[in-house]
């Protein structure tokens, strides 16, 4: 009988109290070994140097060397997996490392049932990705500028009944880097209103957003109950709530419950879109771990919505968009590249200059 790898993971915090958690978490777990502690990123770099660890799990905020700094050097010589461990008040911030090469953001994990789980369960997930070694910029780049909006407010004469097509979007592990990637190249006039359902920890969309408005042109922002979508308006689900499109083209925000396994609910979003809009709902099911977005999909597919999944070889997992089209509920499987230019097609909104490609390696 084969002998399952250890997974061999570094932890990087300057917190004592934070690491002894972490480490007691993942050594009640057979199969995971922690072979090393850092306090800072430059001990994190080194130690990632020497000992090649499967997974590297890290705080933002730390003296000498940041997590995001520490992030870019090892992407750009020894490229692991790495997971954010970090506080809600570095959301934002968290972002900023997805951008950097890090694969996930979590909240630091408590000892709570729950806490303890999702933790673990992220560890031997992004454990087993395949990550690629950036290439160093031959010289020192700069941070992009700020995008410049040229969208109209949102206190703009546009009306509710202007919007006769929607686009819902279902993503998980890996999906923050593939919306930075798409909405990055859609215009501020885009003609339909775009949901997301992506599954992140609580406290953490509020930093979502912002990071998601400062690489594109569209309006995006945490979905608010009540109301109403817009034409070139991003609408965030929060973790906290199911959001759901109502038939009178507005949102709506469900409690969440206590068995609730995906926050926020992929299939929740895209069955409500298919109900609202039927025939002129797009549904796009992208990169995640798990089974959430399949049976919302199928909503959409029998409705005779448009029905797209990200391919295999774009996808960090290809797992919730697997279920999907081994459903059959998808009409075409497209690569990360092209979802923008389908989408700019359907819509009938001109294409943008690209601005920004967190996929390229910017910022």
């Amino acid at each position: 009988m084969a002998i399952a790898k250890v997974i061999r993971v570094v932890i990087v915090d300057d917190s004592p109290v934070a690491r002894d958690i972490l480490r007691a978490l993942l050594e009640e777990q057979e199969g995971i070994e922690v072979i090393a502690e850092a306090c800072n990123g430059k001990e994190a770099v080194e130690m990632v140097a020497q000992l090649r660890p499967d997974l590297v799990t890290i705080d933002l905020n730390m003296p000498v060397m940041n997590g995001i700094e520490a992030i870019v050097h090892i992407m750009q010589s020894k490229a692991v997996p790495i997971l954010v461990v970090s506080n809600e008040s570095d959301a934002e911030m968290a972002y900023q490392a997805i951008s950097s090469g890090a694969l996930e953001v979590i909240a630091k994990p408590t000892y709570t049932l729950q806490g303890a789980e999702n933790f673990v369960r992220q560890v031997r997930l992004l454990a087993g990705i395949p990550v690629i070694t950036r290439l160093r910029p031959r010289t020192t780049p700069e941070l992009p500028a700020p995008v410049l909006k040229t969208y109209k407010p949102l206190s703009s004469p546009m009306t509710v009944s202007a919007v006769r097509q929607v686009f819902a979007i279902a993503s998980s592990t890996g999906g923050p880097q593939a919306l930075a990637h798409v909405l990055s190249q859609l215009p501020a006039d885009f003609h339909a209103p775009i949901v997301i359902a992506q599954h992140i920890s609580d406290g953490f969309i509020d930093g979502m957003a912002q990071w998601l408005s400062g690489v594109c042109q569209l309006n995006v922002k945490v979905a608010q109950d009540g109301e109403p979508l817009r034409n070139g308006c991003v609408y965030l689900s929060p973790s906290e709530q199911h959001m759901t499109v109502t038939t009178e083209r507005c949102i709506k925000l469900k409690a969440r419950a206590v068995g609730d396994i995906y926050r926020p609910s992929c299939d929740v979003l895209l069955t409500s879109v298919a109900e609202a809009f039927g025939a002129q709902a797009v549904g796009l099911i992208m990169t995640g771990m798990g089974r959430d977005g399949p049976q919302g999909m199928q909503a959409i597919h029998n409705k005779g919505g448009v029905t797209w999944a990200q391919d295999e070889a774009s996808s960090v997992i290809y797992g919730m968009n697997a279920e999907a089209v081994n459903l059959g509920v998808i009409q075409r499987q497209l690569p990360l590249s092209t979802i923008a230019s389908e989408m700019l097609r359907i819509a009938g909104a001109t294409p943008m200059t690209e601005c920004f490609n967190p996929m390229r390696g910017d910022a």
